[in-house]
């Protein structure tokens, strides 16, 4: 199992120490949860936060990028361990326990 690491200030991920490129989208999602890290964030905030106010509506863009954020940190993108679902309602980064 393999631990994640952002760095907001030097805009840097790794996992398991090993650097992780995100494309700038990857990234302004995964520092929005990690702004909110252990919360569920909606789908409708994150769209907001992320693509801009006009586009509250677009979820399957979502889903594409979270897709691909898991495939980037996830162990097994199957059965993430960081980036979660909340069924119908949006995502949450979990935090250490």
């Amino acid at each position: 199992m393999g631990e994640l690491k952002v760095d907001l200030v030097r805009r840097q991920v790794l996992v398991s120490e090993k650097e992780v490129h995100l494309t700038p989208i990857e990234y302004k999602l995964l520092a929005t949860l990690v702004k909110h890290a252990g919360r569920v964030i909606t789908h409708r905030q994150l769209l907001r936060e992320v693509w801009g106010p006009n586009s509250s509506d677009q979820t399957q863009y979502l889903r594409v990028y979270m897709g691909q954020l898991r495939h980037k940190l996830e162990e097994n993108p199957s059965r993430p361990q960081f980036l979660t679902t909340e069924p119908g309602v949006g995502y949450r980064l979990k935090t250490p326990e």
